[in-house]
């Protein structure tokens, strides 16, 4: 994965306070990467969503972890027990207003 520049994370975090269909759609890439087995790239999406809306330090008052301790978890080397992430993942939801949903089909 190549890294990103800051450039293009202002311009993530620029875009994501501006516009909720992008917060909403950042969310669903991060979960939609996991769920495909992508997790690195899930976690970057993640942790850029967070960046760009209720930030780490929030988070670790919500989860009564270190906010360092949750940008590892986030991290490229992170290794989250998945409570802790679907516990995040809950949150995030439920602060953007959403609900996302798994549907199962076929594979052709």
């Amino acid at each position: 994965m190549m890294a990103l520049t800051k450039d293009f994370k202002d311009t993530i975090l620029a875009r994501a306070q501006r516009d909720p269909a992008f917060r909403k759609a950042l969310l669903q890439e991060g979960v939609e990467c996991l769920l495909a087995g992508d997790v690195d790239s899930g976690k970057a999406v993640l942790r850029d969503y967070i960046n760009a809306t209720i930030g780490f330090e929030e988070l670790s008052q919500v989860f009564d972890k270190s906010s360092k301790s949750l940008m590892r978890m986030f991290g490229p080397k992170g290794n989250p027990q998945a409570s802790n992430l679907f516990a995040v993942i809950r949150y995030l939801q439920e602060q953007e207003g959403i609900h996302l949903e798994v549907n199962a089909r076929k594979v052709v």
